[in-house]
């Protein structure tokens, strides 16, 4: 299944519900929830009370994705304010097999993200253990960067590894994804994409709307 997850780092805070809200009407099944700390990526985002506030108001799938630095401190704290998903950075854990460990015991899917600098081959001994795995077409840290060129053919080797894996692991991109990029990153095969400023300016509905529209189109 392609699955459209909503960065809420671009929507407007003074009306947060309401921008959800539109995103959920146009189709978005996830939203993408991204916590920095000001030490893993040099920006700082929002924590806990943000997501505690937003689970009120939806029931979508919160796709948490922490940047911060040693992230299993918070995962317990995280999945009881409503994580469907936790997201952690392989660059950011000391023993990333305890960390992903930790989010499973809480009841959430572990995923698992490397920056693009980061070989992919840094993620075959965690195979076994994901449930899905975050591409960086971006540096980690701000909205509305450009993507990466390099990204799509790191797509195509991850997409090869969980094929040879076995397993049945999302696969999704963040960064940079705008509609004249959607079908790149697809065809190199990934099936969940993460888009902030393209869904949460201007029109939030009609934006959703037209990547369900080509997300459902290359699914069939």
């Amino acid at each position: 299944m392609n699955i459209l997850s909503p960065s809420i780092l671009a929507a407007d805070f003074c009306h947060l519900e309401q921008d959800i809200k539109a995103a959920e009407a146009g189709g978005a099944k996830w939203l993408h929830i991204d916590v920095m700390d000001g030490s893993f990526v040099p920006a700082i985002s929002f924590g806990m009370c943000v997501q505690e506030s937003i689970r009120k108001c939806t029931d979508m799938y919160f796709d948490t994705h922490l940047m911060i630095v040693e992230p299993i401190r918070y995962v317990e704290e995280f999945a009881r304010l409503g994580s469907n998903g936790i997201t952690v950075h392989l660059e950011a854990c000391e023993d990333l097999h305890a960390t992903l460990a930790k989010i499973k015991v809480c009841g959430c899917r572990a995923g698992l993200s490397i920056k693009p600098g980061t070989p992919v081959e840094a993620l075959l001994p965690y195979m076994d253990e994901v449930d899905m795995i975050l591409m960086m077409s971006v540096e980690p840290g701000f909205g509305g960067q450009g993507y990466i060129e390099e990204s799509t053919e790191r797509i195509r080797e991850v997409r090869r590894m969980i094929k040879t894996s076995g397993r049945d692991i999302d696969l999704e991109v963040d960064g940079g994804i705008n509609l004249k990029r959607l079908e790149e990153v697809l065809e190199a095969g990934i099936n969940v994409v993460v888009a902030g400023s393209a869904i949460f300016k201007n029109d939030i509905k009609a934006n959703a709307e037209s990547y369900m529209k080509i997300l459902k189109a290359h699914e069939a």
